[in-house]
């Protein structure tokens, strides 16, 4: 099976890691982060993260997922998968977990369908009150869904920028993404970069026979359901002011 391993970059506060930044932290040490590859079976990162103990277990990381336009994501809640739905969509997931989706209407593929899973692995620390203006940004891009759908594999690591090597630019509001070279491992690589948050995986795998059970949800762990994004503000045109009225003496004569 051919494989495509990528690293995502996450929108923190301010300011956006980009790809240039890699060549400033590629002499530094090793990741401290993680030891584990990313090649592990879902569920087992998040599970060795909650272990190490501290404020992770229980927190519901909140996450908005995007998707291609028209492109349909249903997911999995109390064994079953929701109503599909336009992204974006806004939840919160428990940190450790892992949630299965279900993503239908893929562009130039009618009745195909790509079943993602999200492992979050840590969670963000905004202000108290606030978590949910800084959701983690997932985007499943038309590129991974078509791969995926052709059967390959894809493993999307998403990570928030080092704050000691970040650039001072501001956000864009996309999340920006790089292919690693063959042999890297995703997560090592996004851990030289930030500090990682949640790994995506998807292609391989569809429900036996079209039935889903609790295997294939991974239990369907709790979700939070949270406002969808506000949509941008649009410029309100000013009404034209129409001309006073010409008095009598400026009316034109008959």
């Amino acid at each position: 099976m051919v494989c495509c391993k990528r690293v995502a970059g996450k929108l923190a506060m301010a300011a956006m890691l980009w790809l240039g930044a890699f060549s400033l932290v590629r002499g530094q040490q090793p990741p401290v982060h993680f030891w584990h590859p990313a090649g592990l079976p879902p569920g087992a990162i998040g599970g060795q993260q909650l272990a190490r103990g501290g404020p992770l277990p229980g927190f519901f990381q909140p996450v908005e997922i995007r998707t291609p336009a028209k492109v349909l994501i249903a997911l999995a809640e109390r064994g079953r998968f929701r109503e599909p739905t336009a992204g974006p969509i806004r939840v919160g997931l428990l940190v450790g977990q892992v949630y299965r989706l279900a993503v239908i209407n893929l562009p130039n593929q009618p009745g195909v369908a790509v079943y993602p899973t999200i492992e979050v692995v840590d969670r963000l620390y905004a202000p108290r009150g606030m978590e949910t203006r800084f959701p983690v940004l997932i985007e499943l891009t038309r590129e991974d869904l078509e791969l995926a759908a052709q059967g390959k594999f894809v493993t999307r690591v998403v990570y928030v920028e080092d704050p000691q090597a970040a650039l001072p630019a501001p956000a864009t509001g996309d999340q920006s993404w790089f292919d690693v070279a063959p042999g890297m491992d995703p997560l090592t690589v996004a851990d030289s970069l930030g500090r990682p948050i949640a790994i995506v995986r998807m292609g391989g795998r569809v429900p036996d026979g079209g039935e889903v059970d609790m295997g294939f949800l991974f239990g369907c762990p709790p979700v939070v359901n949270l406002p969808p994004p506000a949509a941008p503000p649009t410029e309100s045109k000013a009404k034209p002011v129409p001309p006073a009225p010409k008095s009598r003496q400026e009316a034109p004569p008959k």
